[in-house]
């Protein structure tokens, strides 16, 4: 058994190739996961119906899972922050969060880096969330790999 939360073998195996510095994508239901994320990206589809998963389960067990560095939120193209972000930062209050514009966030989601797709059913709009893979740090603040 493992002593993560997380027991679904692909997202596990797509975790183990990422190392600090890889990218994670978790989309909601209306995002083009073919068209705007890399060809290389591994894509695991769990949006089974509207809903089911959301964004914010799937963040509940990866921040569990793996050392998140930032995350970055997509915006419309104004700016304006949604409540659906104020979900996310509860889940990872201390990680650093940025708001990117819709467009630039799908540019930045086609990144070379952006190395795992994770596609939700959640239907809230704007809940589009990228990890920073991060490292573990030691007792002593240093970096542990």
């Amino acid at each position: 058994m493992l002593f993560t939360k997380c027991i679904h073998p692909q997202i596990l195996y797509a975790l183990g190739t990422l190392g600090h510095g890889s990218w994670i994508l978790i989309s909601d239901g209306g995002y083009p996961h073919v068209t705007h994320t890399p060809r290389d990206a591994q894509k695991i589809y769990l949006n089974l119906a509207q809903g089911i998963l959301s964004v914010s389960q799937i963040l509940s067990v990866l921040k569990e899972t793996v050392p998140i560095e930032e995350a970055s939120v997509m915006t419309p193209p104004d700016g304006t922050i949604q409540p659906v972000h104020d979900d996310f930062r509860s889940i990872i209050p201390s990680v650093p969060f940025n708001y990117i514009p819709q467009f630039d966030f799908y540019k930045a989601a086609k990144e070379d880096n952006v190395g795992l797709l994770i596609a939700s059913g959640d239907m809230r709009n704007f809940a589009n969330l990228l990890l920073k893979v991060g490292f573990i740090r030691n007792s002593e603040g240093r970096g542990k790999y």
